[in-house]
């Protein structure tokens, strides 16, 4: 399964892998309501995801969008591959949020 949903106390994590498409949308939609929903911040872990369509990278806007309008922290951990940041890139997400951490790929 290329999108697996882990929960702690206060984190609701989404972990992408391989290819995310059309086909994984109905379930990453689901999950990425189900972790909203839980009002915990929301972690989406991009490190082992290979390419991304324009059907994930929309899901992933509206849920980052909604995460700020409820005032939930929204952010992307691990190391961003260039294909995926290539791919943000093209689309104009620009502002999707990025890893954090010192070491950490950005998007440029």
């Amino acid at each position: 399964m290329p999108i697996t949903l882990d929960q702690s106390e206060a984190l609701s994590s989404i972990r992408l892998e391989g290819e995310v498409d059309i086909t994984s949308a109905a379930e990453l939609k689901k999950l990425l309501l189900q972790a909203l929903a839980s009002g915990k911040e929301l972690q989406l872990d991009l490190e082992r995801a290979e390419e991304l369509d324009v059907t994930a990278l929309q899901l992933l806007w509206v849920a980052e969008r909604e995460a700020r309008g409820s005032k939930l922290r929204f952010t992307v951990a691990g190391r961003l591959p260039e294909e995926i940041s290539a791919t943000l890139l093209d689309a104009g997400f620009e502002k999707f949020p990025v890893p954090s951490k010192p070491n950490d790929q950005k998007i440029s």
